[in-house]
């Protein structure tokens, strides 16, 4: 158990968090969700000793072991891959250091041997005989090929080295577990895994995640950072968004009698609870959620921004796109080879790729940023494109005097008032002062949110999206996934938020090295398909 008493944390006259009193118990997988700034990662690091609170403290049950996914991707540089891993278990690693260091002394006494003895009996104790191999394990189920596991950790990528610290946080079965955004450059097949070695942990998890899927398959609880207090709710991520959501609609409602809502609620609730059979943390996940008390559903302070898209300037046709054989080189290497397909009206296409590259360079194709390029691009009459690329850069230079009115009344071209500019900025979340600031020293965050405006604005019937969900919160990745859920147009996007994927897409199309897989399906009916599978060695000539 981790119990939290009365923790405040400020920096000068900002409070990030004040009189935290809470618990963590056994059992239970806790997501820490809050906005951009909340404090979520620096909650974390307050629980593992990297940062010191303002006042309050927090006491962990006695003899129970912590591990943490280190954020510091080059501290163990100079180490062999196995003995990183192994190095998460300290009080093992300790042992067999000091074991080492014994036997390998020219003048081996008989107090050493006593000593050796000693190390030997609780080594075995600990399982430290089957630790390479638990290591090992890991490191091949998180994608890191066995040729890997004794290079030193600064031979790999950094894709790999995420992977390798990791399985240094998941080996020896810890106690408790600090995870923060634990899989960020996973494949969905390494996260899958991940998914079902976390739901059958039986020890805490405390993890921060903007990966709503996985949020949802591991949590039983939902720890809300907001305005400064920090509040623990029963159920995953969709649980919590779903009931904050109902409840805020029952507030508007003043007509609605007392006993309609009690209904209405426990409705939402069994059929969560009906839900939650299906998900990897089911039976503590379903016994939350029965034991859940009406007065705990409680609605969210929560800012969304307003990610509409259907103002449409007029509907699109029946033609839509032909791509005719695209190909694309960049510095020597072949992006893109013969790619050819049709966009059908209404298709939310979801493009994928082993890397990302294929797919920036396709999307760019598309959206008339890139012109090098061998092929034909054909877009229908009565089609209008606006598209989020993966780099923003060029529409905020650093030199840019403008301020967010005046840069997204670029981008408007029937109304350039400047009530009408204030208050479309006030629906992405820049009220007041804020709609003043240079576009110079926005946030990555700001960005994306303004450039969903400068979208909106355009009022285009086809959407390509790159990677839309970088650099946003929970609030306004839940927003986007809204607004093109609803979106009546064609869109075209790539995204790692495998709910967002999964939600969106009727149609996937997969680049690979030699051509294309193209499949009018589910993001996890693709991901699950033996056909797939099949068809994908094929093309890449090898076992995928």
């Amino acid at each position: 158990m981790i119990t939290v008493n009365n923790l405040s944390l400020r920096f000068g006259k900002r409070i990030l968090f004040e009189d935290v009193n809470i618990k963590f118990t056994d059992g239970n997988c806790y997501g820490i969700i809050g906005a951009n700034g909340a404090g979520k990662s620096t909650f974390l690091k307050i629980l593992s000793k990297e940062v010191d609170p303002t006042t309050g403290n927090f006491e962990i049950s006695k003899g129970k072991r912590v591990a943490i996914l280190t954020q510091n991707h080059f501290q163990f540089d100079e180490m062999p891959v196995i003995q990183t891993v192994l190095m998460g278990h300290k009080e093992l690693w300790n042992i067999i250091q000091e074991k080492d260091a014994l036997y390998a002394k020219p003048d081996f006494s008989e107090e050493d041997g006593i000593r050796v003895g000693d190390l030997e009996n609780t080594f075995a104790e600990m399982d430290g005989w089957n630790a390479e191999n638990s290591a090992t394990e890991i490191l091949s189920n998180l994608g890191v090929k066995s040729e890997n596991h004794y290079k030193l950790v600064k031979e790999l990528d950094g894709n790999q080295k995420v992977r390798v610290l990791l399985a240094q946080a998941l080996f020896g079965n810890p106690d408790i577990l600090i995870l923060d955004e634990p899989t960020n450059d996973l494949d969905v097949h390494t996260i899958s895994w991940l998914e079902d070695f976390l739901a059958g942990y039986e020890g805490i998890i405390l993890v921060v995640s903007h990966d709503r899927h996985f949020l949802d398959a591991i949590c039983t609880h939902i720890v809300d950072i907001d305005y400064s207090k920090m509040q623990i709710f029963s159920g995953n991520y969709s649980f919590w968004y779903e009931s904050s959501q109902l409840i805020l609609k029952q507030k508007a409602d003043a007509n609605k009698k007392a006993e309609d809502r009690i209904k209405e609620l426990q409705e939402f609730i069994r059929r969560f609870s009906a839900n939650a059979s299906k998900s990897k943390q089911a039976t503590s996940r379903k016994k939350a959620l029965d034991k859940i008390n009406l007065e705990d559903l409680k609605p969210s302070n929560r800012k969304y921004p307003g990610l509409q898209f259907n103002n449409v300037l007029r509907e699109a046709g029946d033609q839509i796109l032909t791509v005719s054989n695209i190909s694309k080189m960049k510095e020597g290497q072949q992006l893109l080879k013969d790619i050819s397909f049709t966009v059908n009206k209404g298709d939310k296409i979801a493009i994928l790729s082993d890397t990302g590259l294929p797919i920036t360079a396709l999307l760019n194709i598309l959206n008339g940023e890139d012109k090098d390029f061998t092929g034909n691009v054909s877009w229908g009459v009565t089609t209008s494109v606006s598209s989020i690329p993966n780099d923003n850069s060029h529409y905020f230079p650093k030199d840019s005097d403008l301020n967010l009115i005046d840069w997204l009344r670029q981008y408007s071209a029937e109304e350039k008032d400047e009530t009408f500019i204030r208050g479309f900025l006030g629906r992405m979340l820049f009220s007041g002062e804020e709609s003043l600031k240079k576009v110079s020293v926005l946030s990555g965050g700001e960005k994306m949110r303004c450039m969903f405006a400068r979208m909106i604005l355009l009022r285009a019937n086809v959407l390509i999206f790159d990677e839309p969900t970088n650099h946003l919160d929970l609030e306004s990745i839940t927003a986007l996934n809204n607004g093109m859920r609803d979106f009546r147009g064609t869109i075209i996007f790539t995204s790692r938020d495998h709910e967002l994927t999964q939600t969106i897409a009727n149609r996937i199309i997969e680049i690979t090295p030699n051509g294309i897989i193209d499949k009018t399906m589910s993001y996890d009916e693709y991901i699950d398909s033996d056909k797939v599978r099949e068809q994908r060695e094929q093309l890449l000539g090898v076992n995928a």
